[in-house]
C-alpha cells in the first residue's frame, strides 16, 4: 500500500470511495476477498488491468471532457509521480494513465480528488463518461449550450443505485447541433438540442445505438423531449435495461440488442411502465451549472511576435481556428498525436492556456484539446508557443488527424498495433497528400480489435486489428471498413467491412483508396457519396491484390513497431470477464444490498433504498437458482424462473404473496416514498432470511454441493 492517505482536502463521498478501494485491495491481497470479485469491484472505480502483468490502467471520469488548468496540471503531476509520466486522451473525453501499481491507485485517486477529478464509474458496467461536442457553449450553430445538461446528468447518475449492478455499460452523448459532432447516433442515449414552437428547450432523443462487432444506428425515441424530462426518461430506460437486458451472453448484453429484441415500441412501453416508480417525474436542470460566461484570460497587450512558420500558421488558422458565437473571441482546436501528452508538456500547455485562453480546456472526442475565448491579437503568439510544444499541427479533425486506441501497447484485447501505424499513416498523409490538410469529409479511425474503442466503424475509412493465416504462418492484419461517419445533414452511418490486408500493406491500401477517389470521384463532394455510388464490391476488387499473402516476404510477419514475428496474444476483456463464485458469496451480496437499502433509507434517499431492496431480492433468488443449476441471464428471467422452480413447487413459501413476481414488481406500481420504501425493505429482509434458511436446509440435506463454483459470464446478473 502506498501509505496513509491524507483525505482532508477530499469530499466525504470521494473519501468513502477511496477508503473502500484501499480496504478492498487489502482484502484481496490477504485472501479475504476473491480476486475475481475484486476485479469486478475495481473496474467501477476506474482501475483496469493492462496487457502487462501487475500494472493497471487508471481512468478518470471527466464529463464532456472539461478540465481546468489546475486539473490538467495535477493529472500531469500524478502521472509523473505514480507512472510513466504520460497522459492518454480517449475518444470518450477522458484521461487515462498506464502502468500504475494497484496499491498506488488509492493515492492516485486521492490526489486527483483534491482538484475535483474522480474515477468512480469510469470503467465497468456503469453509466460511463457522458460525452458532448467539445465546442458546446461556443458553437455558432448551437441553439443553446448543452454543457449544463451534461453536468446535471453526470451528477444525477454518479453513485446512483440503478447504475451499480447493470449487465453492461451505458454510454450517453450530447451534440451541440444537428451536425452531430458528438456522434450521438452510436450511443445508448443521444441528445441533440431543440426549441419548440412555444420557445421551450428540449432535445431530440435517440436510443440504443452502438459500435463493436455488430454496429447499430440509434433509433429516434422523441423528436422533442422537454428538457425537464430527459433525466427521468433516461432513468426509466436504464431500469428497463437493468431488468430485461441480457447478462450471461456478453456479446448480446448492450441496450441495442434489447431494443432490437423488443422493438422500439415495446421498449418504450416498458419505459412508460417504469415512470411511476421514479423519484422525479420531471427534473429541472440548473442552467447555471456550467456558465457560458467562462472566465476569460486577461485583456493584456499581445506579445510582439513574428510567426516563425507562416505557411504552417496559415494552415493552422484555416483548419484549427474558428470564430465563436461570442463575437471577437476564437476557439482553437489542437491535434494531440495519438492522444498522448507527457507530464512536462502538459504542465507547460496548462500554463499557456491560463495566460491566453479561458480556464476551460475540453478534451475532444478525436483525442485532442479545444481552447476557447482566445483573442484574435493573441493568436500568432499562442501558435508559436503551441508549435514549440508540438501542439501546433494543422488539420484538426481532418483526414490528417487519425484517431487510435492504445491497441496492443497496453490493452489485453488488442489484436494488432494501433499507435505506430497511426504515426506511419499521418506521415504518409503529410508528405504525399498535403492538399488534404482541410479535408474534413474523410476521417480515419483505428482500433486494435473489433470492439471499436478507436471508433473505426464510425469512420469514412476505418481499420481494426485482425490476422491472416497462410499455413502455419500468421500475419498481423487490419480489417478495412469504409463508409461510416456523419454526413452533411448530420445523418450517421456505420461502415461496411470490405476486406482484410496485412498491416504492412495498409499504407498502400490508403494510397489506393485516396488515389482512386481523386481520379474518379470528382463529381462527388463527399467521399461517402462516392463509396455508396461505387459499392462495397468495387472497393473489394480495388484492394484485393493488397490482401494477398501468398508471396510476402518475412517482414510482413512483423507488426508495426515490432522487431519480432507477430504472435496473436489476446487476453480477456475486463469489463465483463468470466467470474467464478461460490453461491454462499452471492447470498452475502444480497445481504450487503439489504444493508445499503437501510443506509439509504436512514438518509431519506427512498428511491435508492427501494432499488437496493429490489436488487437484494434479485440476488437472493439468483443464489438459489444457481445452486439448482438454473441459468440467470436477465432479472426478468430470474423472477419468472424463481416462481417456476421454487414457489410453484412449494420449495419456497412466500408471505403475503402468491408469486415472487408480485413481490418484486411492486417497485413498478408505487411511488418512491417513505412508507413504501419501509415496507419493501422489510419484505426484502424477510425474503433474504428465507433464502438463508432454504440454503442452510439444502446444505444439511446434502442437496447441494457447497464447494461448487458458479461460472457466470455476468456475475452481475
Amino acid at each position: 500500500m502506498s501509505g496513509v492517505l491524507d483525505l482532508k482536502n477530499v469530499s466525504d463521498l470521494a473519501a468513502k470511495d477511496i477508503i473502500e478501494l484501499q480496504n478492498n485491495i487489502s482484502a484481496m491481497k490477504n485472501g479475504t476477498m476473491d480476486g475475481e470479485r475484486f476485479r469486478h469491484y475495481r473496474l467501477t472505480r476506474g482501475v483496469y488491468g493492462q496487457r502487462q502483468k501487475d500494472v493497471q490502467m487508471f481512468r478518470t471520469k471527466i464529463p464532456f471532457g472539461k478540465l481546468t488548468t489546475a486539473q490538467l496540471t495535477r493529472l500531469a503531476d500524478v502521472s509523473e509521480k505514480y507512472t510513466n509520466g504520460n497522459l492518454h486522451l480517449t475518444t470518450r473525453q477522458n484521461v487515462q494513465m498506464h502502468y500504475i501499481k494497484l496499491e498506488d491507485s488509492p493515492g492516485v485517486w486521492t490526489e486527483l480528488s483534491e482538484v475535483g477529478v474522480t474515477a468512480r464509474e469510469a470503467c465497468g458496467n456503469t453509466v460511463r463518461n457522458i460525452t458532448a461536442s467539445a465546442i458546446a457553449g461556443i458553437d455558432p450553430k448551437e441553439l443553446f449550450d448543452v454543457s449544463p445538461y451534461v453536468q446535471a446528468t453526470y451528477e444525477y447518475f454518479l453513485r446512483n443505485a440503478i447504475c451499480q449492478d447493470m449487465g453492461r455499460k451505458i454510454k450517453p452523448a450530447f451534440s451541440s447541433s444537428d451536425e452531430d459532432s458528438a456522434y450521438t447516433y452510436f450511443h445508448d442515449f443521444g441528445l441533440i438540442p431543440r426549441i419548440n414552437e412555444q420557445g421551450e428547450r428540449g432535445f431530440k432523443m435517440v436510443v440504443a445505438g452502438g459500435l463493436g462487432a455488430q454496429s447499430i444506428v440509434a433509433q429516434t425515441a422523441y423528436e422533442f423531449l422537454h428538457e425537464d424530462k430527459i433525466i427521468p426518461f433516461m432513468e426509466a430506460a436504464i431500469r428497463v435495461f437493468d431488468r430485461h437486458g441480457e447478462r450471461e451472453k456478453r456479446h448480446k448484453a448492450r441496450m441495442k440488442y434489447l431494443v432490437k429484441k423488443l422493438g422500439l415500441e415495446g421498449f418504450m412501453e416498458l419505459v412508460e411502465a417504469e415512470m411511476k416508480a421514479l423519484p422525479y417525474q420531471t427534473y429541472k436542470i440548473d442552467r447555471t451549472l456550467v456558465s457560458e460566461g467562462t472566465p476569460v484570460a486577461a485583456d493584456k497587450k499581445a506579445p510582439v511576435d513574428f510567426v516563425y512558420n507562416q505557411k504552417k500558421y496559415d494552415n493552422f488558422l484555416k483548419a484549427n481556428v474558428f470564430e465563436q458565437k461570442q463575437k471577437g473571441f476564437y476557439g482553437v482546436n489542437l491535434r494531440v498525436h495519438r492522444g498522448d501528452i507527457g507530464a512536462e508538456r502538459a504542465r507547460r500547455f496548462a500554463a499557456l492556456v491560463k495566460e491566453y485562453a479561458a480556464d476551460d480546456i475540453r478534451v475532444t472526442v478525436n483525442q485532442g484539446f479545444g481552447l476557447r475565448f482566445v483573442r484574435k491579437e493573441h493568436l500568432p503568439h499562442l501558435f508559436n508557443q503551441l508549435d514549440a510544444l508540438e501542439l501546433g499541427e494543422p488539420g484538426f479533425d481532418t483526414i490528417m488527424d487519425i484517431t487510435a486506441c492504445p491497441g496492443t501497447d497496453t490493452c489485453a484485447l488488442g489484436v494488432t498495433n494501433s499507435t505506430d501505424i497511426t504515426t506511419v499513416l499521418e506521415k504518409l498523409l503529410r508528405e504525399e497528400y498535403p492538399n488534404l490538410i482541410e479535408e474534413r469529409n474523410i476521417k480515419i479511425k483505428i482500433s486494435g480489435c473489433m470492439n471499436s474503442c478507436g471508433q473505426h466503424m464510425a469512420a469514412n475509412i476505418g481499420l481494426h486489428g485482425s490476422s491472416i493465416k497462410r499455413g502455419a504462418l500468421v500475419y498481423p492484419a487490419m480489417q478495412i471498413v469504409i463508409g461510416g461517419g456523419v454526413d452533411a445533414e448530420g445523418k450517421g452511418y456505420v461502415a461496411d467491412r470490405v476486406i482484410k490486408a496485412p498491416t504492412k500493406k495498409i499504407p498502400d491500401v490508403l494510397r489506393t483508396i485516396l488515389n482512386d477517389y481523386e481520379e474518379n470521384g470528382g463529381e462527388f463532394q463527399y467521399f461517402n457519396d462516392y463509396y455508396q455510388q461505387q459499392g462495397k464490391k468495387y472497393f473489394y476488387d480495388l484492394l484485393k491484390a493488397l490482401a494477398k499473402v501468398d508471396e510476402l516476404g518475412p517482414e510482413y510477419l512483423q507488426d508495426w513497431g515490432q522487431a519480432t514475428n507477430y504472435v496473436q496474444d489476446i487476453g480477456v476483456g475486463e469489463c465483463a470477464g468470466v467470474s467464478l463464485d461460490l453461491v454462499s458469496t452471492i447470498v452475502n451480496d444480497a445481504k450487503e444490498r439489504i444493508e445499503k437499502a437501510k443506509e439509504d433509507f436512514d438518509k431519506s434517499e427512498y428511491a435508492f433504498s427501494i432499488y437496493n431492496s429490489y436488487t437484494s431480492l434479485i440476488i437472493g433468488a439468483k443464489a438459489l437458482l444457481l445452486s439448482a443449476d438454473k441459468k440467470c441471464n436477465t432479472h426478468s428471467g430470474i423472477i419468472a424462473d424463481f416462481d417456476t422452480h421454487y414457489v410453484a413447487t412449494g420449495d419456497f413459501q412466500l408471505t403475503d404473496f402468491d408469486a415472487f413476481a408480485a413481490l418484486v414488481y411492486q417497485i413498478q406500481g408505487n411511488e418512491p416514498k417513505s412508507d413504501f420504501a419501509a415496507k419493501y425493505l422489510a419484505q426484502a429482509e424477510a425474503f433474504f432470511a428465507k433464502v438463508v434458511a432454504t440454503r442452510e436446509q439444502q446444505v444439511r440435506a446434502g442437496a447441494v454441493d457447497t464447494d461448487k463454483l458458479v461460472v457466470d459470464q455476468f456475475y452481475k446478473a
